[in-house]
């Protein structure tokens, strides 16, 4: 085990061992960040839950395999992101099935499902889900490496070393992913971050 122990890493191993109990506890904890995580990848909210649903069998089938060489977080998320890139592959090969998978609230349906914790009064609430859907949007234009690399460091506040691993890079390209990934969509939100009103909202 590493010096400070991984509590999940624990409870895999655990797993490993047949325990029912510590699977369903990771699930419970890591059910949504990877339904969140998936829906920003593949920008479908049944799309997210069905992969979500497929992360954590992936992860029950390769129980026997488990090692604790890094957190299990960063070993979830790989395989996430693995099995999100096979999707999106199956999608560029059948874009028709795509787009009839496709609902008709489009990419915004699922927005409110990952609103964070802060409170807002009811004025700088609006402004905060305008923006966050503002940032949604400009996030899936990146390119799916730095999208990932962003979305860890953002919403997973995963250290520069695990997103390394997950998106298998060294430390050094996995900052300069984020770094760019940053600019590109602080150039894409400029327009909506010149008022007093988004500042406040975004911070």
């Amino acid at each position: 085990m590493p010096p400070n122990p991984d509590t999940d890493a624990a409870l895999m191993l655990r797993v490993k061992q047949g325990d029912g109990a510590a699977f369903a506890e990771l699930v419970d904890k890591y059910k949504q960040p990877v339904m969140n995580f998936a829906w920003r990848m593949l920008r479908d909210a049944t799309e997210a839950e069905d992969m979500a649903q497929n992360v954590f069998l992936q992860v029950h089938k390769s129980a026997h395999r488990y090692k604790v060489s890094a957190r299990f977080s960063t070993w979830l998320f790989t395989i996430a992101r693995n099995l999100c890139l096979n999707e999106i592959r199956r999608r560029s090969r059948h874009p028709a099935d795509s787009m009839d998978a496709a609902g008709p609230e489009g990419d915004d349906q699922p927005a409110r499902q990952y609103e964070d914790g802060r409170t807002f009064l009811p004025g700088d609430t609006l402004l905060h889900r305008e923006l966050e859907q503002k940032i949604e949007q400009a996030l899936a234009g990146l390119p799916e490496i730095q999208r990932t690399a962003i979305i860890l460091c953002r919403k997973e506040e995963m250290s520069y070393e695990e997103i390394a691993v997950v998106v298998g890079c060294s430390v050094s390209a996995t900052k300069s992913l984020i770094h760019r990934g940053r600019e590109t969509l602080k150039q894409k939100l400029k327009p909506y971050l010149r008022t007093g009103e988004w500042r406040k909202a975004a911070k």
